[in-house]
């Protein structure tokens, strides 16, 4: 059975960082591709940035502006979120998930699994 667990997430002030994490467990991942969303209250979920578990490319959301890094640590099953100078707009639960699809990351209806998620709070 697919677990997907996030853990990290906090209150910051913004310019700050948090660094979450996703740990994978129950399957192998080499053919799926492992990705952050993120749902702020009265929004929509929204695509963050995805990593290729074989091969470690990554794609992002424009709106990211380069301050987030996402990566996969093939030996620990993890993926990670580095958020660096956080703004207040980041607030939202942001979710691991996990997709089989090769096209169309930031679709979340291309994931099969979803952790629970962990909240990003950011204040001015």
């Amino acid at each position: 059975q697919v677990r997907l667990v996030e853990s990290g997430g906090g209150s910051v002030q913004a310019g700050g960082f948090l660094r979450l994490s996703c740990e994978a467990s129950g399957h192998t991942f080499n053919d799926y591709r492992m990705a952050w969303f993120r749902k702020a209250p009265g929004k929509e979920r929204k695509f963050v940035a995805a990593v290729d578990w074989r091969s470690g490319r990554t794609s992002y959301d424009d709106s990211i502006e380069d301050r987030f890094t996402i990566s996969r640590d093939k030996i620990k099953n993890t993926i990670s979120l580095q958020m660096n100078f956080l703004k207040p707009e980041d607030t939202a639960t942001y979710y691991c998930a996990a997709s089989q699809s090769e096209v169309e990351l930031w679709d979340g209806a291309r994931y099969d699994y979803w952790g629970q998620g962990t909240q990003v709070t950011v204040s001015t």
